[in-house]
């Protein structure tokens, strides 16, 4: 395989930004461009939702390199611009300002694009999504003491925008429509942990209930209907149901495409000279047996130093375990692996009620599936092992906190 020359990396979220990086850390001395449709250096977007919601962060340690690191590595940024089409028999990308990049490998980093609900009164002036900066200003400006913010969704999105709001003296309703928030990731057993964290917190948790329509007054929301009448006040809205993978560009060049790009394990498409990372990834993960799409920061951090030694050429692939963080309220945790939620046993080692405690999810093999650790920490290095080798462990050892995790 020849050496490629230029390398095009379209999107210019944490997942592109890394790219470049690894590239040049590989010693790659060919061309890199990055193509981001923000104005903005690449960032990343967990703060978002987190401290820089909260106010305790500036924008500018979310940034993932600065300016001058563009220039010293030589990387072409193009801010503020799209790609529109990819010519994979030709080897170029076309942009939005009409100009053409050739290209010998292509990375894809589009990320996800937010699910829309289609309802009335959802395009008010203030009902807001959280995916971009501007977008997590705009939230933090409705927080105070005499606001009232509804939330639709009760996601990882809602409860942390829910947490953050509350910290600024908000009153917080968040409208679910399953029976706990987080319901489907994480189970009854530890969902009812974060519903009960959250009303001990003064938020208005309503769940199985249905929305109608948002309720507007002048073009602006002022409450959010519920199927049954039920009017909740609010003077904005927030709507937090989830994203999709931004995966037109890929299935327009005639890629394979299913819940996101498919990948191998070395995160090449279809096609061999284009890859793809971060949230459109649909990964044949070589240790889980199985594909995975995940949506979370450490993929993105982590699978591009993956794409950019198979783009050069490199026998690689692709086996971090997936991996999440939230911080809520007082409650802070870390989830590896990958479980369904709802079909596996969960078994803790601590305690729920302080909630201080690690959730396992088991199968009827008494394989560890994923791991959570809540308000406790250095849990994750010690359990990847035993989900990685799928370990059969004994479930009372499991939940004995005098037995080892390397004694399992």
């Amino acid at each position: 395989m020849s050496t490629p020359k230029n390398i095009v990396i379209i999107g210019g979220g944490l997942a592109g930004a890394k790219t470049a990086e690894a590239l040049r850390e590989k010693e790659f001395t060919g061309s890199i461009t990055l193509v981001a449709a923000e104005d903005h250096l690449p960032y990343e977007r967990p703060p978002l939702s987190k401290e820089y919601l909260a106010g305790k962060g500036s924008f500018d340690d979310a940034v993932v390199k600065p300016a001058d690191w563009y220039e010293e590595n030589n990387v072409t940024l193009k801010q503020g611009v799209r790609a529109t089409k990819v010519d994979a028999a030709n080897h170029q990308v076309t942009l939005d300002d009409d100009s053409v990049l050739d290209y010998d490998k292509l990375v894809l980093a589009t990320g996800s694009t937010m699910r829309k609900l289609p309802i009335p009164g959802a395009d008010a002036d203030n009902v807001y999504y959280l995916r971009t900066v501007e977008d997590s200003d705009a939230i933090r400006a409705t927080f105070g003491d005499d606001k009232k913010l509804a939330i639709i969704g009760g996601g990882w999105i809602g409860l942390e925008v829910a947490s953050a709001a509350r910290g600024a003296g908000t009153a917080v309703t968040v409208l679910e429509g399953a029976k706990l928030p987080l319901l489907r990731i994480l189970g009854d057993t530890v969902a009812q942990v974060f519903a009960d964290l959250h009303t001990s917190n003064d938020v208005d948790l309503r769940t199985e209930v249905k929305v109608q329509d948002i309720v507007t007054e002048g073009g602006r929301a002022a409450g959010v209907r519920l199927e049954d009448g039920t009017i909740i006040e609010a003077d904005n809205v927030v709507i937090g149901v989830g994203v999709a993978p931004a995966v037109d560009l890929a299935e327009a060049a005639g890629l394979e495409v299913d819940n996101g790009v498919l990948v191998d394990a070395s995160l090449r498409t279809s096609d061999p000279d284009i890859f793809a990372v971060g949230d459109i990834a649909n990964h044949d993960h070589p240790v889980l047996g199985h594909r995975i799409r995940v949506e979370h920061w450490a993929t993105a951090l982590n699978q591009p130093a993956t794409a950019a030694a198979a783009a050069l050429g490199e026998d690689v692939q692709y086996t971090n375990l997936p991996y999440f963080f939230t911080d809520q309220f007082d409650l802070g945790c870390e989830y590896v692996g990958h479980a369904t939620g709802s079909e596996e046993q969960v078994y803790i080692r601590g305690d729920l009620e302080k909630r201080e405690f690690v959730a396992f999810w088991v199968n009827d093999d008494n394989q560890i599936l994923a791991a959570m650790n809540v308000n406790i920490w250095d849990v994750p290095d010690e359990v990847k092992p035993l989900i990685a080798e799928g370990k059969k462990i004994d479930p009372d050892k499991l939940v004995d906190p005098n037995v080892a995790y390397s004694d399992l």
